[in-house]
């Protein structure tokens, strides 16, 4: 199927000039870290419930260059922040510095991300006796966008780490550390969607993971002569519509709160079936409990467990219809999560539904849904490879309209990006 388009080579070069600079070492002995954004078509807010999920890296994300320091300290710089991150990783970490701006300023606070992956393989008992200098850059515009870019950056700072310190460690593992982050270090309560897809994704397939059993596989979608292309690159692409809405989802008390109202949920329905004793996930409900006690749910709770169990149902019928080619029936039913994640789940905001209702009219569009939660970031979509650049100027233009001051503040070229799929994070 060919390769990635991303990263190219003078990106590399770019990466590895600064590292070199910025460590008095040769380009030659610069590694990199490719860590890519992901996006989730089917699958929405259901991880954390122990659902069925699918999801895509794709040919953005970030790039961590490094050298180990020779000692135990850690150097950083970035390409979005000015100043350096410096501390040392035979220090203790604790979650508690997440709001302790301990490098001085907001903008230096980037580093927490760093030094959460020394939390996270402290607490796997790992000794880290090497820190790392490095350069971290991410694809422009494309950060806070709802496609994961704080567990791309997360993972390239483990990858880094563990490779600096000679740290053999499995991609099923790096999910874990990853969520030691994300939970215990940073404070939200997401499930392995992020991780799992950023790590285990493979160029052109479809990612399923059942988030309950951790099991995953990944689907090759089948050429029909309805669908000539739909196993290349070229029959599809992927369109990312930013909102200009930039709010950090760890500051949006929605996302946590909605964790909990699915957790309450459970509990009732397992209470109601007699099962008080199993863990509150949604997984843990048969269907038929729910159906059958979904009358005991008040209003906001029995919203989410029917987004948890149609959204379900929705990835297992997406995956059928991806592995067949049939990208219109996998289109109308990413259209249909996004519109349960607003009319069930309650998520995202005024800006971002507009997106996804524009993205619905554009010509060629399959299907489109918010990536993340729809607090704040950008819409994808899947669009007919032949249309996806009128698609694109269609979105920037009607989006205009109704959200001039947020539309006005986006780079015309990016506020709409085209993009293919993209491989595992992997270290050059």
């Amino acid at each position: 199927m060919g390769n990635p388009s991303w990263p190219s080579e003078e990106e590399i070069n770019v990466v590895k000039k600064v590292v070199s600079e910025m460590s008095k070492r040769s380009t030659e002995d610069v590694r990199i870290v490719v860590s890519p954004y992901r996006i989730c078509p089917l699958g929405a807010h259901i991880d954390h419930q122990g659902g069925n999920v699918s999801a895509m890296a794709i040919n953005k994300g970030v790039l961590l260059g490094f050298v180990p320091s020779g000692d135990s300290q850690v150097v950083l710089r970035s390409a979005e922040f000015k100043g350096d991150v410096n501390f040392r990783v035979d220090e203790n970490q604790y979650p508690d510095q997440t709001s302790n701006k301990k490098e001085g300023t907001e903008e230096n606070n980037w580093g927490r991300y760093a030094r959460g992956a020394v939390y996270a393989l402290q607490r796997k008992e790992h000794c880290l006796s090497q820190g790392i200098i490095g350069y971290v850059c991410g694809s422009e515009g494309l950060d806070s966008s709802g496609l994961s870019s704080s567990a791309a950056v997360g993972l390239a700072y483990l990858l880094a780490l563990e490779s600096a310190n000679n740290l053999t460690i499995s991609p099923t593992e790096n999910i874990e550390y990853d969520r030691l982050i994300e939970n215990g270090y940073l404070g939200l309560r997401n499930g392995i969607l992020d991780q799992s897809a950023i790590l285990l994704s493979s160029y052109g397939c479809l990612l399923h993971m059942n988030c309950k059993t951790k099991e995953f596989e990944l689907i090759r979608p089948l050429k029909t002569e309805s669908s000539p292309k739909s196993d290349t690159p070229e029959g599809y692409q992927i369109l990312l519509a930013l909102s200009g809405l930039r709010q950090a989802l760890t500051n949006n008390p929605g996302y946590n709160h909605r964790v909990a109202e699915c957790q309450e949920a459970a509990k009732i329905l397992l209470n109601a079936s007699g099962n008080c004793d199993v863990e509150p996930l949604l997984c843990n409900v048969e269907p038929e409990v729910y159906e059958a006690h979904k009358s005991m749910l008040e209003t906001n709770l029995a919203k989410r467990a029917e987004h948890y169990f149609s959204e379900n149902a929705r990835v297992l019928q997406g995956l059928e219809a991806w592995a067949s080619g049939r990208l219109e029936e996998f289109g109308k039913l990413i259209a249909a999560s996004g519109r349960s994640s607003i009319v069930n789940y309650e998520c995202g905001s005024e800006p971002l539904v507009q997106l996804y209702e524009i993205l619905l009219r554009a010509p060629g569009v399959y299907g489109a849904r918010f990536s993340g939660a729809g607090f704040r970031g950008c819409c994808l979509a899947f669009v007919d490879a032949d249309r996806a650049a009128e698609a694109a100027e269609f979105v920037r233009t009607e989006y205009l309209k109704v959200q001039p001051e947020l539309a006005g503040q986006l780079n015309p070229e990016t506020a709409v990006c085209i993009c293919e799929p993209g491989d595992c994070a992997h270290i050059i």
